[in-house]
């Protein structure tokens, strides 16, 4: 599994990076901006990510504007739903309002933090990225 992970937070980048490491490559980003960029160079070289964790609340560009950008990028390639990465959003934000627009921004799963090891390994078996 290839991960890119964006969080400004660096214990919990740290955190992150350290759990999916043990089901493949991992790439840490510090904001959406940078996020985005990478989305967009792996989508260019053929080789994009399997996953995608995005905190909502970081500099340069949120979580939920980074959502929508990944999304207009794979469509623009002409990526359907189904094949698209799968993206969990990251947030010590759990109101409903901030679910409901990751939601419709397409986001696979949401995760309130702190994260657990274990949440997230159920997360990931749920969108079939482990067993």
């Amino acid at each position: 599994m290839k991960s890119l992970i964006a969080e400004d937070d660096y214990i919990s980048g740290l955190l992150l990076n350290k759990l999916l490491q043990k089901w493949g490559s991992t790439h840490l980003t510090r904001n959406g901006k940078q996020v985005v960029e990478a989305a967009r160079d792996a989508l260019e070289a053929g080789e994009p990510y399997d996953l995608v964790c995005l905190d909502i609340m970081m500099p340069d560009k949120d979580g939920q504007q980074a959502l929508k950008e990944i999304r207009a990028l794979e469509t623009a390639k002409g990526i359907e739903r189904l094949n698209q990465v799968k993206i969990v959003m990251t947030s010590a934000l759990d109101d409903q309002d901030t679910l409901l627009e990751a939601i419709r921004g397409q986001c696979d799963h949401f995760i309130s933090k702190p994260i657990r090891k274990e949440k997230l390994e159920e997360v990931l078996r749920k969108l079939a990225l482990i067993t």
